[in-house]
């Protein structure tokens, strides 16, 4: 089995719709009507409707417990089909909303890394991400207290949400500030719109990588310079083609960005919701096993994990 590395997951998104009743039953709730279809999975038609559903499951949570319970079953997954290290994009502000303490929200992360580890051998980071349709405001206070309240699993910050709204000169000061204390700094762009999106994270913001960037392949001139800067790309095939951004995986830009020099990972995004997993997106990346542990060393390189973790990491994946 080839070691797998992963670096673009949801949180909330990674949750299975059997993940999603027991955790319903569990805080007393009812999952609302029409959520799944007659096999039982999540029911959506386009982007709009899969956010519609992402809430609906995401209605299930009320307790930090609930947090922890999510990371731990999907390394414990993960694992299974040959994952050695995953970075999951941890948002505060639904538990925030629920009134749950980031304090509390973070241990029961946290100790869902340490429990997987030791269930596992899989290792694993946070990603703090911010919800760009939120604004610059939201994100600068998230990297404050990311900043004022350290912990050594939370290793970057990020930015999700809807790529349309604002720019991303405007997140400037919240990236900066992750930025001079350290943190990995990585952002959602060039996925609903194009390379300029692209442009404008790597030209504004203290960026080394970019999630999804697929649409770099638009423009010539931007591959060549993630390629000279080495910016690597979080790649999630099985998501781009389920939201219609390409008609199916053999028309998805992954090789071509590859033969650009680009640096390119593989993730799973929501994987339930987009029918995948991590080790599918292995298996149908059309690329051999050389290439493949490739890819998983380019995405331990580029982690945020410290450098220790790295090597021992690298050590497990053979070039």
């Amino acid at each position: 089995m080839i070691p797998k590395a992963e670096l673009h997951c949801h949180l909330e998104g990674s949750i299975p719709p059997d993940l999603a009743h027991a955790l319903a039953a569990r805080n007393g709730l009812d999952l609302p009507d029409k959520l799944f279809d007659a096999e039982g999975h999540y029911i959506w038609r386009d982007f709009l409707s899969f956010l519609d559903a992402y809430d609906r499951v995401c209605g299930v949570l009320r307790t930090a417990r609930d947090f922890g319970d999510i990371l731990y079953s999907y390394l414990q997954r993960t694992a299974a089909e040959g994952a050695i290290y995953v970075e999951m994009f941890c948002s505060p502000e639904r538990p925030k909303s629920l009134g749950i303490p980031y304090a509390d929200w973070l241990g029961a992360l946290v100790d869902a890394i340490d429990r997987a580890r030791r269930d596992f051998g899989i290792e694993a980071r946070i990603i703090g991400i911010c919800i760009r349709h939120l604004g610059p405001d939201r994100a600068l206070a998230l990297a404050r207290q990311i900043v004022a309240e350290p912990h050594p699993y939370v290793v970057a910050l990020g930015m999700g949400g809807d790529e349309a709204k604002f720019t991303p000169a405007d997140f400037a000061p919240a990236y900066r500030l992750a930025h001079e204390n350290g943190l990995g700094c990585t952002i959602h762009a060039g996925e609903v719109v194009g390379p300029e999106s692209v442009w404008a994270a790597i030209r504004d913001l203290p960026v080394t990588r970019i999630g999804h960037g697929v649409r770099s392949i638009e423009d010539s001139a931007l591959v060549e310079e993630l390629a000279r800067r080495g910016i690597a790309l979080e790649v999630c095939p099985g998501s781009n083609v389920a939201l219609g951004l390409y008609p199916n995986r053999a028309a998805h830009p992954l090789p071509r960005l590859i033969a650009g020099g680009v640096r390119v990972t593989l993730g799973s995004d929501d994987p339930p919701f987009f029918h995948t997993t991590l080790g599918t997106e292995y298996d149908q990346a059309g690329l051999g096993e050389l290439v493949l542990r490739a890819i998983t060393r380019t995405a331990i390189e580029a982690s945020f994990a410290d450098d220790a973790t790295k090597a021992k990491l690298l050590k497990g994946v053979p070039s």
